[in-house]
């Protein structure tokens, strides 16, 4: 009797007022959708909630020595540490605008049909054979021994970032560097793009 009086009532309200329906229904999917979300984990909520950052999704890079130390600690594949150590033994020394530039060198010639289409492939160039380096510390005779923990862990996030999409916009599509103590044959032809610290930047012309 109440059920029918009730259904009745509703019935005879929703015929005046035709949002109500709709009004009614809605309450119900809500519910429904409180009901659902009340059993997911906090955590899980974050995850959903947090903002989709894809490769090369990043597109900023970031300068400041400061900023980069309070970042999370970045990780990889062996591409990333390829990177990361190309950039420990040639650019540590150089402030962080001058270690993103090299970083571009190398990714550059990465996308260059000159070089090995991978940063391994490309830090590892000439590797074994005389005069044939590439990149000095693969072929200088010295063990490679990271005694900057602290630099090496910034520069993985130099690295990380980079190879997400970060800017290439410091050296004008370099392939090429060298430091201000030495003048290589190859510096009097290829056009040079930029000077950061005691680096002279290069692009390669054919």
């Amino acid at each position: 009797m109440w059920a029918g009086t009730a259904q009745a009532q509703v019935t005879a309200s929703t015929s005046t007022d035709p949002t109500a329906g709709i009004n009614i229904r809605l309450s119900s999917l809500m519910g429904e959708e409180r009901a659902s979300l009340g059993a997911v984990s906090p955590d899980r909520l974050r995850r959903i909630g947090a903002p989709f950052v894809g490769r090369g999704a990043t597109g900023q890079a970031i300068y400041d020595a400061a900023a980069l130390d309070a970042m999370p600690r970045a990780r990889g594949n062996a591409q990333w540490q390829c990177l990361t150590e190309a950039l420990y033994f040639e650019a540590r020394g150089e402030s962080v605008r001058g270690q993103y530039a090299v970083a571009e060198v190398i990714l550059n010639r990465v996308d260059s049909p000159n070089y090995p289409n991978s940063i391994c492939g490309v830090v590892n160039q000439g590797t074994g054979q005389r005069y044939a380096c590439q990149f000095t510390y693969t072929c200088d005779g010295r063990p490679e021994r990271v005694t900057e923990t602290a630099m090496h862990r910034r520069l993985g996030k130099i690295a990380r970032i980079m190879m997400d999409g970060g800017p290439r916009d410091l050296t004008q599509g370099a392939t090429h560097y060298h430091t201000t103590a030495v003048n290589p044959r190859w510096a009097r032809v290829y056009p040079r793009t930029a000077r950061i610290g005691t680096h002279v930047f290069y692009r390669q012309a054919y």
